[in-house]
């Protein structure tokens, strides 16, 4: 049994994943080039809010869970290393294997010179179908100058978890890929999932190469999802009484089709989804296959961009002023990424018409503000943003957000474009209007 575990890469996944091993009994190490974040581990602080984090490194960091930027420890004091550092897209759209090489080649002249008979590398980056076999396998082989399945085994796990969720999807997956290149590795790398998971999700063995196709594979088939209920929500829009909710929710209870995924609203945005469609477009084009679903996809995604931006500048022109709010920046809640933030790509439309823009997003306003300086004012308070815009636009899903709307007291004119319908019309004033994404303009709220 593996008791001992040590993982690379302390990001934003990463250093969940190294958390929630330590919560389920595993002995811990988690290696990382950043100073700061070995520091905050080992001190039991988050360096970054994700759910549960905060409250998992209190209890486990610096005790089960250390840190260290020393890769030679992982080979001398655990028996597995998982590698989850960044795969960056190359200009092409596939992704650079550079860091999870890099890493590999340190921990295999760790090996090297190392006395143990055996290690486990387990690569859980999200790669190029083929990178284990032609690449990440003999890169171990030279630098610690061991033949694979003798002196050392690897197994490709990829991480199936998303951002303000990241706690939860670890601990509680639907599933669990392993690629093998040995039965004995893939038997190891099975118990490891199934000590550190609260639930019993499906696990699926099989050879890396079919592990690495099935992890480009599952985000490019959730976009599709995701497209086709944002065109059923267009749709509805022009339908009066129609509700996109109302279809989705019917047809999504046929098990062929499922409601996870599939609720109309805005554009697929963040480090995953925008990324894994180019590179499976990317990967069909060079294995000469056909990818127009997915290219459908990658267009449905920026046509709703501009179709949110063509509807709230209606509403703003429909108004009495000139002022805009957003309450939401990141691309979902809960947390501080704006990577393909849809309502980022939002503000940078709507700047183009001379908008007084005010925002509110306390995790991710820094961010923001790093990307669009002042060009937007940044307030901390819900009600401040509403207090001080003609329209407000709610574009991420947080409690916070729907109950400064319904609380709003409003004394004047307002707009509220609610893109996710997640806010209870009937509890307005009569002095807020209320656009819903996805229904007719006259449906019931």
């Amino acid at each position: 049994m593996t008791e001992r575990l040590s993982l690379v890469g302390l990001g934003k996944l990463g250093l969940c994943l190294a958390s929630c091993f330590a919560k389920r009994g595993f002995q811990t190490l988690g290696v990382d080039i950043e100073e700061h974040v070995v520091d905050h581990v080992n001190r039991g602080i988050a360096p970054w809010f994700e759910p549960g984090l905060a409250e998992l490194l209190a209890q486990h960091g610096g005790k089960t869970l250390r840190a260290t930027r020393n890769h030679k420890e992982a080979i001398e004091q655990t028996d597995a290393t998982f590698v989850l550092v960044a795969t960056p897209s190359n200009p092409d759209g596939s992704f650079s294997n550079r860091f999870v090489e890099s890493a590999l080649r340190s921990l295999a002249e760790a090996l090297r010179d190392s006395k143990k008979d055996h290690h486990l590398f387990v690569i859980s980056s999200t790669v190029m179908p083929g990178s284990t076999d032609s690449s990440f396998i003999p890169i171990i082989e030279k630098a610690s100058g061991r033949k694979l399945n003798d002196g050392f085994s690897v197994g490709y796990s990829p991480d199936f978890v998303a951002l303000g969720n990241v706690i939860n999807g670890f601990l509680r997956p639907d599933l669990a890929v392993i690629g093998e290149t040995h039965p004995e590795a893939g038997s190891q790398i099975e118990a490891i999932h199934r000590q550190l998971c609260e639930n019993k999700p499906a696990i699926s063995r099989m050879s890396i190469i079919n592990a690495e196709i099935a992890k480009v594979c599952l985000n490019a088939y959730i976009t599709l999802k995701i497209s086709f209920a944002n065109s059923v929500a267009n749709l509805c829009e022009r339908i009066p009484t129609a509700d996109v909710d109302a279809v989705t929710k019917a047809i999504g209870a046929d098990r062929r089709i499922s409601p996870h995924y599939f609720q109309g609203g805005l554009s697929f945005g963040g480090t995953c989804f925008p990324r894994d469609v180019h590179a499976y477009i990317t990967l069909a084009e060079k294995c000469g296959v056909q990818a127009e679903l997915v290219q459908a996809a990658h267009r449905v995604n920026k046509h709703q961009d501009q179709h949110l931006a063509q509807l709230v500048l209606s509403e703003v022109n429909r108004s009495s002023g000139k002022s805009l709010g957003i309450l939401g920046l990141s691309f979902t809640a809960n947390t501080s990424v704006i990577t393909e933030s849809p309502a980022m790509k939002l503000i940078g439309e709507l700047l183009k018409h001379d908008l007084h823009i005010v925002a509110c997003d306390p995790l991710a306003s820094d961010n923001a503000r790093a990307a669009l300086g002042s060009a937007v004012n940044y307030v901390d308070a819900a009600d401040d943003c509403l207090a001080n815009a003609d329209v407000v636009v709610v574009t991420t899903r947080d409690a916070k957000f729907k109950d400064a709307v319904e609380r709003y007291a409003a004394n004047r004119p307002l707009t509220v474009v609610d893109c996710w319908r997640s806010i209870d019309s009937s509890r307005l004033p009569k002095q807020v209007r209320y656009v819903a994404v996805g229904r007719g303009v006259t449906a019931a709220a």
